[in-house]
């Protein structure tokens, strides 16, 4: 991990965190690793091809696609798009203007493309585009490569207003520059315009970009693209990074600041895919696309489909030899980000489809689904293309991952024992539950001390029964039981004893 977070101004010496679920994404709440204890990332396990782009208005460049849960149904939208190589360098044909796909799902694991019937297609509604180019609500829209849905989770959100989404535009005469404008829907399917002008402006928005309502501060984000040393007259020029904003009413947006980090590293960010974790949201959880220009090597040239990495990069050097995968951040203000340097989702084994630009661009979103095995807990699902832009052919694919829940990161200690101590907090509540897990002869227990670091009687190490197994939740219990309602309003702190263990999260509950 990069340098943690700076400490939460609270005003005073403890962190109060109530009933929140605290994850350990970044150091925050830690104060101290002592013996063999670390902090270690995790990253999801390849699943099924969740949807494949095969239909003639997709392609195999479709991308940028928003995934969300609408009650018991899984909403998908995504960009139709395809681009034709050949050996003639001027020949670099994109097959079909950027069209906006929609999907949905009964288990967030198998999905259909439903017949919408809205936007024509060769001359046919028969297909699943919800969002095109043309006029549409007395705005001419001239739709660039991307566009992000979401089910607006403010409560005073007007009915004809209950899903919205930022939609790239170019300009709508030549030379005008690109920008976010805002659209709403009644019904996740009609898409209308909010206003005849973008709303954000101050970017390159070259790919995709977020907004979502955050409930915690009562307002409006929106993350997108911009270039660091970018113009008002050319917008792409230096390192690819993000901007961010909030608002009141999604229209008029202020605050407008660039995201920094705790780091002082240059990365290339491709997307952010930021969005508070529904189960801690005082968090923000970014998955971006790091984007890695490596050029010609012999193990370029060992990676899969050599020729068409030729073909790709006679058009343009980085088509051919430029490398994506996922990183993980996270933050506790939106604008502050700690960043893993360590890849979250890398490339994985090499073959067709893999190891290439286009690779690992994550959906925007993480959903809750039904893991495979019988009587398992619900698992995290991820969504990440794969054979994007690997040929001629019109296809590509979005293939899910999955990982445990709260799993991005644990703290571990081997059997030779390790231990984390909190920075002194202060908590709601009667039980304190763990997502945690160890080997056969592996525990972990907790010893509660006061801000000092002194254990307090009846919640010592000694007190406490081993924690073993492999749960999302487990209560903690001492000789004298689980009840720690006597320590509210006090401040505690707590240590975790762990051999052969793994903590993803803790929690203390009512």
């Amino acid at each position: 991990m990069c340098n943690p977070l700076a400490a939460e101004s609270t005003g005073s010496n403890f962190v109060d965190i109530g009933t929140r679920r605290e994850l350990f994404v970044d150091n925050f709440i830690i104060d101290k690793l002592s013996g063999k204890a670390e902090i270690k990332l995790h990253h999801p396990v390849v699943k099924n091809v969740a949807l494949v782009h095969n239909e003639e208005w997709e392609g195999n460049t479709s991308g940028y696609h928003s995934i969300f849960l609408d009650g018991n149904l899984f909403r998908m939208y995504y960009r139709g798009s395809q681009i034709s190589l050949s050996k003639d360098k001027n020949a670099e044909l994109e097959a079909h203007p950027f069209y906006y796909c929609y999907a949905e799902s009964d288990d967030g694991i198998n999905w259909r493309k439903p017949n919408i019937g809205l936007f024509k297609f060769k001359g046919s509604k028969n297909n699943n585009i919800v969002l095109a180019s043309g006029e549409i609500g007395g705005l001419q829209l001239n739709m660039g490569d991307n566009a992000t849905m979401f089910k607006d989770e403010n409560p005073d959100a007007a009915p004809d207003a209950r899903y919205k989404a930022v939609v790239c535009a170019e300009g709508r005469i030549s030379g005008e520059p690109r920008g976010l404008f805002a659209f709403k829907s009644s019904d996740a399917i009609h898409w209308l315009p909010m206003s005849k002008e973008p709303v954000i402006t101050q970017g390159a928005f070259d790919s995709q970009n977020v907004a979502f309502w955050d409930n915690d501060n009562g307002v409006y984000r929106a993350y997108w693209r911009y270039f660091d040393r970018g113009t008002s007259t050319n917008p792409y020029v230096g390192v690819r990074s993000i901007r961010t904003a909030t608002s009141k009413d999604f229209i008029n947006w202020s605050q407008i600041t660039d995201v920094i980090y705790a780091d002082n590293l240059s990365i290339e960010l491709y997307t952010n895919q930021i969005k508070n974790y529904y189960r801690a949201p005082h968090l923000f959880i970014g998955i971006p696309t790091r984007y890695i220009e490596r050029g010609w090597s012999p193990s370029m040239e060992a990676l899969p489909e050599l020729e068409h990495r030729k073909l790709r990069s006679s058009h343009n050097l980085r088509y051919g030899t430029a490398l994506t995968d996922a990183m993980l951040m996270a933050s506790r203000d939106g604008i502050q980000f700690t960043r893993w340097a360590e890849s979250f989702l890398p490339p994985g084994i090499e073959r067709e489809g893999t190891w290439n630009y286009g690779h690992h661009y994550l959906a925007w979103g993480i959903v809750e689904t039904k893991s495979d095995l019988k009587g398992a807990a619900n698992e995290l699902s991820f969504y990440s293309t794969e054979n994007s832009w690997t040929s001629n052919a019109p296809t590509s694919d979005l293939r899910r991952f999955t990982l445990r829940l709260d799993g991005f990161a644990s703290v571990r200690a081997p059997m030779s024992g390790g231990a984390l101590l909190t920075r002194p907090l202060h908590f709601q509540g009667k039980k304190l539950s763990l997502n945690m897990a160890t080997s056969a002869a592996g525990s972990l227990r907790v010893e509660i001390t006061d801000a000092k670091g002194n254990p307090l009687p009846s919640f010592t190490k000694d007190d406490c029964y081993p924690v073993f197994g492999d749960t999302i939740e487990r209560i903690v219990i001492w000789k004298n039981g689980s009840d720690v309602s006597s320590l509210i309003g006090k401040t505690v702190r707590l240590r975790f004893i762990l051999e052969d263990a793994d903590l993803f999260s803790f929690q203390f509950q009512q």
